[in-house]
């Protein structure tokens, strides 16, 4: 059974006030995100590539150290399908820079920000089907947001520069991959936001992410009120909030952990990730508890899996 045997996450550079995000053309909407959507700050390292980016991340995995001849699939879990610059190496340098010789390098993308549970649950099933118990894979989550179009979604959130790493093993005794469900709704898909945001857009999004929710808990056979954590993406806190008071998620919301919102703001396909690690700083989880991850992304693609620490 699929398994995280390590996840680490690094915040690069500066941290900046949303405002200097947006610009004054969207002074009124960064009004609203820091006092509705919890937004308050996010983090920009202009100076940095992307790959150097996920080798900082990567750099942080203590269970990786000694095992780097084990790697066998790195794979950038990407929410924009192109990204980078000509200066940029591809991901081979990178699987050279962190001294992975036995690896295979390559990209998934098309699900956007829900892009890094698929990435986590396709190495699970490539790592099953080779059979090597010995084996493991290595996903990098997170991008840069270094043009303006990309830095912010408008009535949704502010992107950040955080990024994650994932180890991954075809077995293990903690944090077991339990279930795993993605779908993709779309509708949306050739106005990516939707412009203007409609309140059916809205309604279709929240009972579309219950849904995905509910079925990854049943899939795994447990409760949500078993659930321990939810490690949500951190588009903002209204959709999570919204989603217990008028959707009727039933979880509490004090499990449902938020308060990287205000420090990182969403950072693409890391943002589970990212919480996964302050989960395990604070010692939210204690072993045998379940928890789940989400993602969603623009187009849309809703993500959700389930699980055991």
């Amino acid at each position: 059974m699929t398994a995280l045997l390590d996840v680490a996450c690094h915040l690069p550079g500066t941290s900046v006030p949303i405002e200097s995000v947006g610009g004054p053309e969207h002074h009124h909407q960064m009004r609203i995100f820091r006092r509705y959507f919890g937004l308050d700050r996010v983090h920009r390292a202009p100076d940095r590539t992307l790959f150097q980016l996920h080798a900082a991340a990567a750099g942080k995995l203590t269970e990786l150290r000694g095992r780097e001849h084990r790697v066998r699939y790195v794979v950038l879990a990407r929410s924009l399908s192109t990204h980078g610059v000509t200066s940029e190496q591809p991901p081979e340098q990178l699987c050279r820079e962190l001294g992975l010789p036995n690896a295979v390098a390559f990209t998934v993308t098309q699900h956007a920000c829900a892009v890094g549970l698929l990435a986590v649950h396709l190495v699970g099933d490539l790592l099953t089907a080779d059979d090597d118990p010995d084996a493991l894979g290595l996903v990098l989550a997170g991008q840069h947001p270094t043009t303006s179009g990309i830095q912010l979604v408008p009535h949704s959130t502010v992107l950040g520069a955080a990024t994650a790493a994932v180890l991954v093993a075809p077995d293990g005794t903690r944090d077991r991959l339990l279930s795993y469900v993605a779908h993709t709704g779309g509708g949306y898909a050739e106005s990516i936001p939707p412009m203007p945001v409609e309140q059916g857009f809205l309604e279709e999004h929240q009972e579309a992410l219950k849904a995905t929710i509910e079925e990854a808990a049943e899939a795994a056979g447990v409760r949500l009120s078993d659930l321990t954590l939810i490690l949500p993406h951190n588009v903002n806190t209204v959709v999570w909030r919204k989603l217990c008071e008028d959707h009727g998620l039933g979880v509490d919301q004090r499990r449902i952990l938020l308060d990287n919102v205000p420090v990182t703001g969403h950072c693409f396909s890391a943002d589970s990730y990212i919480n996964h690690v302050t989960a395990r700083q604070r010692g939210l989880l204690s072993p045998g508890d379940p928890y789940l991850m989400v993602g969603v992304g623009l187009g849309a693609t809703y993500a959700a899996a389930v699980f055991r620490h």
